[in-house]
């Protein structure tokens, strides 16, 4: 199953669920960046696995 990171439109924050599990807004989808060596959205992409891993354990 292939999951897409979205992002809120209204608090700007990153997620992969439907809506935003900060402030309950509306999500849309984010298309990737461009490779980049200095890795600009790194942070983001680990973010994301993290969150991933804590729902998977709940």
């Amino acid at each position: 199953m292939k999951m897409k990171m979205k992002k809120c439109r209204e608090c700007y924050e990153y997620t992969i669920q439907e809506s935003c599990p900060y402030c309950g807004g509306d999500v849309g989808e984010i298309y990737p960046a461009k490779y980049s060596p200095e890795d600009k959205y790194g942070k983001y992409r680990r973010l994301l696995k993290k969150q991933i891993k804590d729902q998977g354990a709940v």
